[in-house]
């Protein structure tokens, strides 16, 4: 199989993953806004600089702005300003976006081992390995 092929297919396989997440109840969460919610529980206190965020997910600081404006509306994550340098803002997950995100995780693992189902470990160990050597490194 051809490098392009290989490109292609992972994006066909992207599309499909995100349709069946997003065609499926996460707490009112699309597959991005739960990328955002785990990308941030991880995170030291809970936050990250808009720029760190946006480089973590893969998308621009801009895509991320867009993003969060209605996940702040929910109450999931607020924005909070650098006193030092005002070019600086962070995104912090809530208490609220915290506990939604604990819920939707129990349906995401359940849609990921659907989704898996048949691939031996030592297989899903390879492709993930594979994947962070790609940047897929969450």
């Amino acid at each position: 199989m051809t490098a392009i092929n290989t490109i292609l297919n992972i994006i066909k396989v992207q599309s499909f993953i995100t349709k069946k997440f997003d065609g499926l109840s996460l707490h009112g969460l699309s597959l991005t806004d739960f990328m955002i919610l785990h990308i941030l529980s991880q995170a030291s206190g809970n936050r990250l600089r808009r720029i760190d965020l946006a480089e973590s997910t893969g998308l621009t600081a801009s895509g991320i702005t867009r993003i969060i404006s209605p996940m702040e509306k929910m109450g999931l994550v607020v924005k909070e300003h650098n006193d030092r340098d005002a070019r600086v803002s962070y995104v912090k997950l809530t208490a609220a976006g915290d506990r939604i995100f604990k819920e939707a995780t129990v349906t995401a693992e359940h849609i990921a081992n659907k989704l898996l189902d048949g691939m031996a470990v030592t297989d899903l160990l390879v492709f993930a390995a594979q994947l962070k050597s790609l940047g897929g490194d969450l």
